[in-house]
């Protein structure tokens, strides 16, 4: 079975002999995979009137189970604190999260979930959880574990 990674470097084989070019073939599939992958994502996150940025500020506040400042939200999902303010503004207004001022100093606050957010957080992880399923469907369980130890190991080593 043949994809469209193969046809590339099928071409640099043949315009190319003296380079080893099979990097092409990994970075490249991850790079359309990313691709097609983040496209589903969205179609699943969009089915319940959330971006991707916001799913990760609702499901970080619903693992971390305590309520954050909003420099430790940014930290976690590696934003600016502008953007993070907007997000949290639009997420305030929609009644998905509160503000809770700080005891210690009026300038600071932690932001929570609401009951709203939370039921719309978990009917959003659900989906994309189910989504993601059907995304690894190719994969059995072994070959699953497989890839994520594989990429993993490339995720430490690229830091």
């Amino acid at each position: 079975m043949q994809d469209s990674v193969d046809h590339i470097l099928r071409q640099w084989r043949d315009a190319r002999p003296d380079l080893d070019c099979s990097a092409m073939g990994v970075v490249g599939r991850l790079g359309r995979v990313s691709s097609i992958w983040r496209k589903q994502i969205d179609t699943a996150f969009d089915q319940h009137e959330l971006s991707g940025i916001e799913f990760d500020i609702l499901a970080t506040l619903r693992r971390s189970q305590v309520p954050l400042t909003p420099t430790e939200l940014y930290q976690t999902l590696m934003l600016s604190s502008g953007a993070m303010s907007t997000r949290i503004e639009k997420l305030v207004q929609r009644g998905f999260i509160e503000r809770i001022a700080s005891e210690d100093d009026r300038r600071s606050c932690k932001v929570m979930l609401t009951e709203p957010g939370q039921q719309k957080l978990d009917a959003a992880l659900q989906d994309h959880l189910d989504n993601m399923e059907v995304m690894l469907e190719a994969l059995n369980k072994d070959e699953r574990l497989q890839l994520a130890n594989l990429l993993k190991k490339v995720l430490l080593h690229s830091r």
